[in-house]
């Protein structure tokens, strides 16, 4: 009986969810009725599943804080549920101009039009740089022909891909149902030399950084004594990394990457240490 009640508690918000990413979107109105396998300047247009682009927007943490683009918006459904149901601010670039006029008449059916944009443009030309995640269900020639202007922008930045990857640039995250999903972060360009300033009491010391997108190593001078990087990960503008003080304690480094400048502190024991770099 509980179960029942549990399940009839729940129908209300579960009818929302589908309202709201489903049946508000689908199917054209008496303006417009696209069909699904039409084709776009780039792409035919069929249709993410409403689970889909809930689960889509849940890897990437959407929240009210957000200003979400989807790329290739067709209907406006991504960007709707963006709005609806995670409170956040959302853009569609759409080509097709009567598509795009169904999606800003979707947005107001579902009392979002004030969150909601969905502009007729060319997502190789329209600036989405401001973003703080991008949505999108193109083509594999299409992600890679757009991977250069999202590795440009603010580190950080979440990216969600129905169906295609990123080339040799790998998922940090990947959805596995209802169908494919492929997560990143845009990462920093941490590349290069670093000189650090108060990391080591002792001596100078210097970090050398190689990366190939998220993907980092290098290694750490400490007294003209070199080590290897030892679990290096960058998330956005956040790099960590193991490596061994002089007395062969295991410490731990958290730094934040801005521009040629880093900031952080190493932990290890009871003692924290607060340091500083720049970008030879």
């Amino acid at each position: 009986m509980k179960t029942v009640q549990k399940l009839l508690l729940s129908l209300p918000l579960l009818l929302s969810i589908s309202f709201g990413v489903h049946a508000i979107t689908e199917g054209g109105d008496d303006k417009y009725k696209p069909s699904v396998g039409q084709e776009g300047k780039d792409v035919i247009w069929v249709p993410t599943s409403a689970e889909l682009v809930m689960n889509m927007l849940k890897i990437a943490k959407v929240g009210p804080s957000d200003l979400v683009y989807d790329l290739g918006a067709g209907d406006g459904k991504i960007a709707i549920a963006a709005a609806r149901e995670f409170g956040a601010t959302a853009v569609g670039i759409e080509f097709n101009p009567e598509m795009a006029a169904l999606g800003q008449r979707n947005a107001q059916r579902a009392g979002v039009s004030k969150q909601v944009k969905i502009i007729q443009g060319d997502i190789f030309k329209e600036d989405f740089s401001k973003a703080t995640v991008v949505t999108m269900y193109l083509l594999p020639e299409l992600n890679l022909k757009l991977r250069p202007t999202i590795l440009k922008m603010k580190p950080g930045t979440r990216v969600v891909s129905h169906a295609f990857t990123m080339g040799d640039w790998e998922a940090d995250a990947e959805i596995d149902s209802p169908a494919k999903g492929y997560f990143w972060v845009v990462p920093a360009n941490v590349a290069g030399e670093w000189t650090l300033s108060n990391f080591d009491s002792q001596g100078p010391a210097s970090l050398s950084l190689s990366q190939h997108y998220q993907r980092i190593g290098g290694s750490l001078l400490i007294d003209r004594k070199s080590q290897p990087l030892l679990n290096a990960k960058l998330t956005g503008a956040k790099l960590e990394f193991t490596y061994k003080d002089r007395n062969g304690n295991f410490r731990t480094a958290q730094v934040t990457i801005n521009g040629n400048a880093l900031k952080g502190d190493d932990k290890g024991g009871y003692l924290q240490n607060e340091f500083t770099g720049v970008r030879r």
